[in-house]
């Protein structure tokens, strides 16, 4: 599963494949690990608080690149980087 951001100690993953729906990707920070939709709602997993924000706050940012990023795993293509939380 490539990275596709790294911020704060956050890292965004994302399955490259036909994974299955909704649209969404995981996050992991000391020993946390969450999946997150494209809304930046954390939908499965644990994360503290403050790095949910974090991701949220991301998320809002790098919506649409999200949903290009899904578009190429989903037809098995090479992901992209997307900038960091800044």
């Amino acid at each position: 599963m490539p990275a596709i951001s790294m911020f704060y100690g956050i890292i965004i993953k994302m399955y490259n494949n036909s994974e299955h729906n909704p649209p969404h990707f995981h996050a992991s920070y000391q020993g946390y690990y969450a999946t997150f939709n494209f809304d930046g709602e954390l939908i499965e997993g644990d994360m503290p608080k403050r790095q949910i924000k974090f991701i949220a706050a991301w998320t809002e940012i790098h919506k649409d690149e999200l949903i290009a990023n899904w578009e190429l795993a989903i037809n098995e293509e090479p992901l992209y980087k997307i900038e960091p939380l800044r």
